[in-house]
């Protein structure tokens, strides 16, 4: 049962480390706030990685293409569901935006059942519909804010898409590199995507938006702490996922809800509507029951 204690640590780590994300959008733009997940992570993650390691000397890591494959996919899908994520808490606040990206769930039974033929039970299908009511919920506008509450919807639905492909295409590196020692293949695998993120979203920021790169670097320290956190979150999640089947780790994942809608109102001062609440809570039943069904 580890994989459940790794994912209810995963939560509130990744629920702080979007809090501090969200403070560097403003100087930093959602692309620069994105690269510190990955830059100031890094450091962290080799660490984990060389404790995990010299625990266990009797791994032997396999690479092949379907792990350079996997961990290329799954890094690209991170950043672009990252950014997307950050671009949705500003548009529709931190709690809403949190609970949009529970749409990963969703939105990967759907690609499974339309592309590789996955069945699905009743109970998935009426957790499906659930959720999906949920987020229709959640996105559905005020006729006085329109646009921008739309438009936080949009994004936060592309995070969930982006995020399902992520989900996967780690768990799937993880499996390819060292089966036997889910553990290590994990970390290793988080190392690599980390890198591979630091490398290409600091080039191109380099290249085409350098003040995003000096904000970034300007706020080493606010930086340094969502590094962390993010880095912690994603060493629980990929272990997690190494574990147990990607639906049973996402639904235990659905606490991350709650807690951002509490960090929300604490931090942001921001608080749910009826409406709100009721939508988030169709989506967390439903992210259950199709995970769990």
């Amino acid at each position: 049962m580890l994989w459940i204690l790794l994912t209810a640590a995963a939560a509130p780590l990744q629920v702080a480390r979007n809090a501090l994300q969200r403070g560097l959008v403003g100087d930093a733009g959602p692309w620069g706030a994105t690269l510190v997940r990955f830059l100031f992570g890094l450091p962290f993650s080799l660490l984990i990685f060389a404790v995990v390691a010299f625990a266990t000397p009797q791994a032997e890591p396999h690479l092949s293409w379907r792990f350079a494959i996997a961990v290329v996919a799954g890094a690209i899908a991170q950043v672009s569901a990252t950014a997307a994520l950050l671009m949705a808490m500003r548009h529709s606040g931190f709690a809403v935006a949190t609970f949009m990206q529970q749409s990963s769930l969703p939105l990967a039974a759907i690609m499974g059942f339309l592309v590789f033929g996955d069945r699905m039970s009743p109970v998935q299908w009426q957790g499906l519909a659930a959720a999906t009511a949920g987020l229709l919920i959640l996105s559905w506008p005020k006729r006085d804010a329109a646009t921008g509450v739309l438009s936080g919807s949009l994004f936060g639905l592309a995070s969930g898409l982006a995020f399902a492909v992520a989900l996967n295409g780690y768990r799937q590196a993880g499996m390819a590199l060292e089966p036997g020692h889910p553990i290590y293949s994990a970390t290793a695998s988080l190392c690599v995507a980390q890198a591979l993120q630091s490398l290409v979203l600091g080039g191109i920021l380099a290249a085409t938006r350098p003040q995003a790169l000096r904000s970034v670097m300007g706020t080493w320290r606010q930086s340094l702490g969502a590094g962390l956190c993010g880095t912690a979150a994603s060493a629980c999640w990929f272990s997690a996922l190494a574990l147990a089947p990607a639906g049973q780790v996402r639904a235990v994942g659905v606490i991350e809800g709650p807690i951002a809608a509490a960090a929300g109102r604490r931090l942001f001062k921001e608080r749910l509507s009826l409406r709100q609440i009721v939508g988030g809570t169709a989506t967390g039943v439903g992210v259950v029951m199709t995970a769990l069904g």
